[in-house]
């Protein structure tokens, strides 16, 4: 089984400095727009993360070629990070540019890619691919031209047609790939990019407590409540997927893949709300705006997790188990529904979400344990310890 390399684990390093750029604006102007852009931007975002990703796990070596190229996006990346934060205003001609050629690079590789490869199964996959990268490309280079509302509207259609082409391709494809499950250590890059998120809800914390106007009992309390959410997130997320492979195909394994793009957009987004969240703490209520942004984030990620649990095979979980998984995370989504109504303080606001999440999880380790379940499991992984026995993905129904 193929391992992650340190010069990967290198190269999602820079989406850290990009993602925490993308989300300070969001974090400090919380309106229906800003955060229609942000889900634009983190999509633009997501889409080159997975391509880098995709074609290093399939196509890349550990040799000079796949290092160039790996650090010539993170020199891009990079320059990315710095027009990131005023992406939908004042730089995002420069954004447009640097990302235009980002994907150009990327569309380079893919082409390389196809032009040695002498199998004819996978040419009608590549092609639809390679005509997908440059359609995006262009559109993104064209947008640089264009006024900031217009240059966003050809972004979200570029993440959209994503999306939509990628779901159906990835639904439809039956070549090697994809079509035949994806390999562990693709797994664990998707798991170790929620993680790179995750981390925004610390970032989200700590900056909100440093810059809040009174930084007092109250705001210190709020703050290291609400770092539970993101506490009880990763439980959630990694107990139920976290290195288990997809053993289901077709539209399931489309789910899986395209779940984790809403769910690592709103556990990024929940960080955003933290720092607004901070800046009220002493407030009776919480605002609006950051209420739903945070209440919202929770509910998505949950959502996301899901879908992507319905590509898992069967055998991951005891008997019994995986029929309670969605009505579960679906009842949780309801009472955060409701709590987001209330519209509490801060303080209280926090802990009734890290409570609802604790809640689920101890509920699931409850039917994991009535349905037969190994209570010795290695960090209670709802299922047996992948980390010493990967299950196999061919073995999958």
């Amino acid at each position: 089984m193929r391992e992650v390399s340190f010069l990967e684990l290198f190269y999602d390093l820079v989406y850290v400095v990009l993602i925490g750029r993308t989300t300070h604006h969001l974090a400090t102007h919380v309106t229906a727009r800003t955060v229609a852009e942000f889900a634009v931007v983190f999509g633009l975002i997501w889409l080159a993360w997975f391509n880098g990703t995709f074609w290093h796990e399939l196509h890349g070596r550990e040799d000079g070629r796949s290092r160039n190229y790996i650090f010539l996006q993170m020199g891009l990346l990079a320059l990315l990070a710095v027009f990131a934060g005023g992406a939908t205003r004042a730089d995002g001609r420069e954004f447009a540019i640097t990302y235009g050629c980002l994907f150009a690079l990327l569309t380079w590789q893919w082409w390389q890619v196809r032009r040695i490869d002498t199998d004819v199964r996978y040419r009608p996959t590549t092609l639809r691919y390679l005509v997908g990268m440059i359609a995006s490309t262009v559109v993104v280079l064209v947008s640089g031209v264009c006024g900031d509302g217009l240059r966003v509207l050809l972004w979200a259609l570029v993440v959209v047609g994503w999306v939509i082409g990628g779901f159906v391709l990835v639904a439809n494809d039956h070549t090697e790939g994809f079509g035949e499950g994806v390999t562990a250590s693709l797994v664990e890059r998707i798991g170790l990019f929620t993680i790179i998120v995750l981390g925004e809800v610390v970032v989200g914390v700590v900056g909100g407590v440093s810059d809040a106007e009174h930084r007092n009992a109250t705001t210190i309390a709020t703050g290291m409540v609400g770092l539970t959410i993101g506490m009880g997130m990763w439980w959630n997320y990694f107990d139920m997927l976290g290195r288990r492979v997809p053993g289901q195909r077709g539209p399931r394994l489309a789910g899986w893949l395209y779940a984790h793009l809403p769910l690592t957009m709103a556990i990024a987004a929940g960080g955003a709300a933290m720092v607004s969240l901070l800046g009220h703490a002493g407030d009776r209520r919480t605002p609006e705006p950051t209420t739903w942004l945070l209440i919202g984030s929770v509910i998505v990620t949950l959502g996301a997790v899901i879908i992507a649990c319905a590509a898992l095979p069967t055998d991951e979980f005891p008997p019994g188990m995986v029929r309670w998984i969605a009505p579960s995370l679906g009842t949780a989504a309801v009472v955060l529904l409701t709590i987001g109504v209330a519209r509490p303080a801060p303080i209280v606001l926090v802990s009734s979400i890290s409570a609802v999440l604790l809640a689920v999880w101890l509920l699931l380790f409850a039917v994991y344990l009535a349905s037969g379940g190994d209570p010795e499991v290695k960090g209670f992984q709802l299922g047996h310890d992948t980390t010493s026995d990967p299950h196999p993905a061919d073995g999958a129904e």
